[in-house]
């Protein structure tokens, strides 16, 4: 009888953490902590790309916003888009907003170069917007190969 019980209180551990690791297998390649990524849009002018972000944030953690603010939040958005020197201008439950200057090389004369960029989790949507072109990406963990672009106040060079 106790070699039963025992055999009993083992398969009950092991289906425990089972049940544990099920969801972190689970994981989707969206989501880091309790955030999922829906979209990014980067618009690029001047040199500077304006970031918006939209996702979605797990039920259970709203509150937890309400009574201990959006630090956490903003931290971990700011690991997703990897840039060091983001500036967040805007951040509510769904959608955030930053700003990153000095985000593409200046070649002078309103010609910019605005490199490749890795994210830490994959992308669902990425959109990359000059003031000549919008390039879109689905499923990415990465803007590849960078995108040259001209602002519109760009004098004419000379012959």
């Amino acid at each position: 009888m106790y070699c039963s019980m025992r055999a009993y209180a083992v398969m009950l551990l092991i289906l425990l953490s089972l049940s544990m690791a099920v969801p972190v297998m689970a994981a989707n390649a969206d989501r880091y902590s309790y955030i999922t990524i829906q979209d990014v849009q980067i618009n690029l002018n001047n040199g500077s790309a304006d970031i918006h972000v939209n996702y979605k944030v797990d039920e259970g953690t709203r509150f937890i916003f309400f009574i201990l603010g959006k630090q956490d939040l903003k931290n971990k958005l700011m690991k997703i888009l990897n840039y060091e020197d983001a500036q967040m201008n805007r951040i509510d439950l769904s959608s955030a907003d930053f700003t990153v200057e000095e985000a593409a090389l200046s070649y002078g004369k309103g010609i910019y170069w605005y490199p490749s960029h890795e994210f830490n989790i994959v992308i669902p949507t990425l959109s990359v917007k000059t003031p000549q072109v919008t390039r879109n990406f689905t499923m990415t963990k990465e803007f590849p190969s960078g995108i040259g672009y001209f602002t519109t106040a760009r004098q004419s060079l000379p012959p």
